[in-house]
This record gives C-alpha cells, structure tokens and sequence, in this order.
C-alpha cells in the first residue's frame, strides 16, 4: 500500500519572480520547475546527478536540480538558463558558447553553461580547484587557465565531446567579465 505524501506550498524567487509552488515533498526541484513552471531550459539527462545537464544555481550557487527537492528551497533565488539573459542582452557565457560552437545537439548547453557561470564566480572570489598548483596563494581569474576550467566543469558532461569548444567559450566569457 502507497502512503500519499501531503503536498506544501514553497514559496520562492524564480529568474527574479516571486513564486510559489505547491509540491509533494519528494519532488525534485528539476521537475518543479520543468513541470510546474514551464521553465524547459533545464534539462533531464541521467536524472541521478551524474551528467550536469539540470545545473541551475540556486542563491548563486549551483547545484543539480534533480538531486535537490523542491520543499527544501523555500525563500531561496533559483536562477535558470531562462534567468541569464537581461533585457535581450545574452549573458557574457551565452554568446561566447555562440561564437565559439560550444555545442552541437544542445542538450546539455543549458547545464554547461549554467555551471560555466558559476564556476567564473568561483574563481573570481579565490576559490582553488583540484587542478590548483598552489593554494597556498590567492587564487585569481587570471589564473584561470584550460586545465582549471576543465577541473571545475568536470561535473558536466557533453555526449557530443565539445569539451575544446567550451573551454575556449568559458576563457573567454572570464576574460570579458
């Protein structure tokens, strides 16, 4: 016999937007905001946190929307690739991706890119990586080289392998910001 789980209202900040959801406490934030907001951009891949495809950030941060449950964000900002974009202006990232063919089927595009743009925040605040020579000094942006930017997006995967694509569109978003 099933038990049917309660559902609870979360009320949250979507791309900018006040929004409240009403969720069963078991759903993923991934399928929140596919199902429930109509918010497509973020993607399903392997659906058990594996392949980066459902990264969004949520207070800046980010995270894969298919290990995170949806009841747990309550008054947290969740940005998705849908929230980059200002005012028709493509994010930095977004029209580096353009200009440097990061991708080709674009099924994972909406997760690199949303891990490429946190990652840039990463550096900028010193954060070192596995691929860090030395953390024993600051880290800066200008130390972002390609074997860093391969570490830190390591958690996103491209079944069509445009890994040198998005390296370059990520060096040159960092270089712009």
């Amino acid at each position: 016999m099933s038990e049917t789980l309660e559902s609870v209202a979360v009320k949250l900040e979507v791309n900018g937007d006040p929004r409240t959801i009403t969720v069963e406490p078991r759903t993923t934030l991934l399928d929140a905001l596919r199902e429930q907001l109509a918010l497509t951009g973020t993607k399903k891949g392997c659906d058990r946190g594996e392949c980066g495809a459902c990264t969004v950030h949520v207070d800046g941060r980010r995270v894969l929307a298919c290990m995170t449950l949806a009841a747990m964000l309550a008054g947290k900002r969740i940005t998705t690739i849908e929230g980059l974009e200002q005012d028709g202006t493509l994010h930095a990232l977004q029209a580096a991706f353009i200009e440097h063919d990061g991708f080709q089927c674009g099924f994972c595009t909406s997760g690199q890119i949303m891990s490429g743009v946190a990652m840039i925040e990463e550096a900028k605040a010193g954060w070192p990586s596995a691929a860090t020579a030395d953390v024993r000094k600051p880290f800066t942006l200008a130390d972002l080289s390609d074997p860093e930017i391969r570490e830190r997006m390591s958690g996103n995967l491209c079944r069509c392998a445009c890994y040198p694509n998005i390296v370059t569109a990520v060096a040159e978003a960092a270089r712009r910001s």
